[in-house]
C-alpha cells in the first residue's frame, strides 16, 4: 500500500468562506461544477479534473476549482460520491466507517471503485467530447487521489497531482502513465515517512517526471480544508496550490499543444 486507507482524519477540517464563480449542472446522473477561465487567460486545449475528498462538491472544492480556472485551466468537479458527499464538517460521533462501506444517506451506495470509477470515466468523456480538452490534468485530494492514479493514459488523465493521498495501492502508483506531483503533510498517519519513501521508490522505476513536496507543521487535509486562521496551514495550503499550478504549467500546457 502506497498510502493507508481512509480514517477519521479524512472527515475533519474547516469549511472555508468565499464567493464561488463557477456553474453547477449535471453530467448524466452526476452532479458537476464547472469553473471556466477568462478568455484573456485561458490555456486552450487543457483542463483539470478535480477529484474530491469525502466532502465532494462543497464550498472548499468549488473555491479551489475557481482558483485553478483563474490560472487558465478549465476545471471540472464531478460528484464521485454519488450524492453522498458531506457538506459540513461532521461531529465527533459521525460513523465514518458506515459512510465508507455502505453510504450514509443512501445505504445502497458504498464508496468503492465500482461506484466511483464510472463517474471519473464520465467526466473524462465529457471533458474530451464536450469541452474539447485534449490534455487532462487531474488533482486528487485525500479520497480523490486514488482515482487520479487509477485513470491515467493517453485518452484519460495525462498529468497528475495529489495532496495528502489516502488508500492508493502500489499497483495504482506503478500504473500511472505520466508526470505526477504529490504534496504531503508532515503529520499524516495515512501517508507517513515510510510510505512516502516507498512511493518515491515506486515512482523512480517509472521513467516519468515526479515530484514530492513535504510541508512541515501541517496534518492530513491541509491542502483543501486546513485552518486558515493558522498561518502555517494557510501558507502551506497556498504553496501546495502553487506546486500544482507550476506542475501543470510545466507538463500539461505542453501536452495540450502537442495534441492540438
Amino acid at each position: 500500500m502506497a498510502s493507508r486507507p481512509l480514517a477519521s482524519c479524512c472527515f475533519k477540517g474547516f469549511k472555508h468562506d468565499g464567493e464561488t464563480t463557477g456553474k453547477s449542472f449535471k453530467i448524466g446522473n452526476y452532479d458537476a461544477y464547472l469553473a471556466t477561465p477568462k478568455d484573456n487567460h485561458n490555456h486552450q486545449g487543457t483542463g483539470i479534473l478535480y477529484l474530491s475528498d469525502v466532502f465532494g462538491i462543497w464550498t472548499n472544492s468549488q473555491l479551489m476549482a475557481d482558483q485553478y480556472a483563474a490560472n487558465g485551466y478549465t476545471t471540472l468537479i464531478i460528484d464521485i460520491l454519488n450524492g453522498d458527499g458531506l457538506t459540513e464538517i461532521p461531529g465527533h460521533n459521525f460513523d465514518w466507517m458506515k459512510w465508507l462501506m455502505g453510504g450514509f444517506r443512501d445505504e445502497s451506495t458504498p464508496h468503492t471503485n465500482e461506484y466511483v470509477d464510472p463517474a471519473v470515466e464520465e467526466a473524462i468523456k465529457y471533458m474530451r467530447n464536450e469541452l474539447n480538452i485534449t490534455a487532462i490534468g487531474a488533482v486528487g485530494y485525500c479520497f480523490g487521489a486514488k482515482y487520479v492514479a487509477r485513470h491515467s493514459g493517453a485518452e484519460k488523465i495525462n498529468v497528475g497531482y495529489m495532496a495528502h493521498p489516502s488508500n492508493v495501492d502500489d499497483d495504482e502508483i506503478k500504473g500511472f502513465q505520466g508526470p505526477l506531483s504529490i504534496a504531503a503533510a508532515e503529520y499524516d498517519d495515512l501517508f507517513p515517512p515510510e510510505l512516502r519513501y516507498k512511493t518515491e521508490n515506486l515512482l523512480k522505476t517509472k521513467g516519468f517526471p515526479y515530484q514530492m513536496n513535504l510541508f512541515s507543521g501541517v496534518s492530513h487535509g491541509f491542502g483543501v480544508r486546513g485552518d486558515l486562521s493558522n498561518p502555517v496551514f494557510k501558507w502551506s495550503k497556498e504553496q501546495a496550490f502553487v506546486q500544482a499550478i507550476a506542475w501543470f504549467d510545466q507538463y500539461l500546457i505542453g501536452a495540450g499543444k502537442s495534441s492540438s
